[in-house]
C-alpha cells in the first residue's frame, strides 16, 4: 500500500464503542451499539477486540455496498444497572 492510499484509509478512521458480555457457554458476546445488527464473539478479550474490528469492517462495507449511511456514535454509551421485580 502507498502512503496516499494509507492516508486515505487513515482519513476514514472512525471509533466505535463495543461491549463485551461473557457468555453463558464461555467466551464473550460483542455488540457495537452505534452499528445495529453488528455483533460477533471471542474466547478471550484480545480476541473479541480483533474479532469487533473485523466484524464493523465488514458491516460497514456491506452498508456502502447497499447505499446506506455509515452511523457514527453520538456519544458513549453508559450502562447502568436497574432493579425490577421478578
Amino acid at each position: 500500500m502507498n502512503s496516499e492510499m494509507f492516508c486515505d484509509r487513515m482519513n476514514e478512521m472512525s471509533t466505535y464503542t463495543i461491549v463485551v458480555e461473557p457468555d453463558e457457554d464461555g467466551g464473550f458476546f460483542v455488540v457495537v451499539p452505534a452499528l445495529p445488527g453488528c455483533f460477533t464473539r471471542g474466547r478471550t478479550i484480545e480476541e473479541c477486540r480483533e474479532r469487533a474490528v473485523e466484524a464493523i469492517e465488514v458491516h460497514i462495507a456491506g452498508l456502502r455496498a447497499d447505499g446506506e449511511p455509515v452511523p457514527e456514535e453520538v456519544g458513549i454509551p453508559q450502562l447502568l444497572a436497574v432493579t425490577v421485580a421478578a
